[in-house]
């Protein structure tokens, strides 16, 4: 594929991923912090559920010769930081890097910021990304580059098959989770600030959109 069709493709997978946020209210910044304090469990389902989904159809055209497989090097230190900064980035901003730009498209006058911070991010380890991953480079302790390991290297059964399980498995544990807070009784308690005396995002303050 060419440059230009692969970037109007992505414009256009990007809305379609902004519109499912929009219209699953996961994008809203009360709904990823109640995440966090296990109090609503909406966002984990859609998720999940995509998850499940993703993994079904990446199955299905892998085993059709359709899609190759491109596996990044598993940089433990890179994984666990990075991990934990972006987590604590999504309690304190009440956003992700995903969920920011359709709160721009919804209105929330503060997400420029969450928007701004991760182009700013981007941009700084762009710069030293050399000296970052070199101070992250646990080597010592074992736990450096572990290579290019997926669990189809550690698992029988191959992608395909391996695929289709976890997707299963998914979609078994949503059920569950869906038996114990139905998304209907999470929707009617949900409350868009993140809690009681609370603000929406706790860093930023996030200002609702104008009605």
């Amino acid at each position: 594929m060419s440059l230009i069709p692969a970037i109007l493709l992505g414009l256009v997978m990007g809305a379609v991923f902004g519109l499912a946020l929009e219209k699953a209210r996961v994008m809203e910044p009360g709904f990823l912090i109640g995440q966090f304090q296990m109090t609503n469990f909406i966002m984990i389902k859609v998720m999940l559920s995509a998850i499940a989904t993703g993994l079904v159809v990446l199955a299905v055209l892998h085993g059709l010769g359709i899609v190759q497989l491109s596996v990044k090097a598993a940089l433990v230190g890179n994984m666990i930081v990075g991990g934990l900064l972006l987590g604590a980035g999504i309690v304190f901003a009440g956003a992700c890097p995903g969920t920011a730009l359709a709160q721009l498209g919804a209105g929330y006058r503060d997400a420029w910021a969450v928007v701004a911070g991760g182009l700013a991010g981007g941009y700084t380890y762009g710069l030293y990304q050399k000296e970052i991953d070199r101070a992250l480079d646990w080597s010592g302790m074992g736990l450096g580059n572990l290579g290019k390991m997926t669990l189809t290297d550690l698992l029988p059964g191959g992608f395909v098959t391996l695929a289709l399980v976890f997707a299963a498995l998914i979609v078994v544990g949503l059920i569950a989770l869906e038996r114990w807070r139905p998304w209907r009784v999470e929707m009617e308690r949900h409350d868009p600030t993140g809690g009681p005396g609370r603000s929406p995002g706790i860093a930023t303050g996030y200002a609702a959109p104008a009605e």
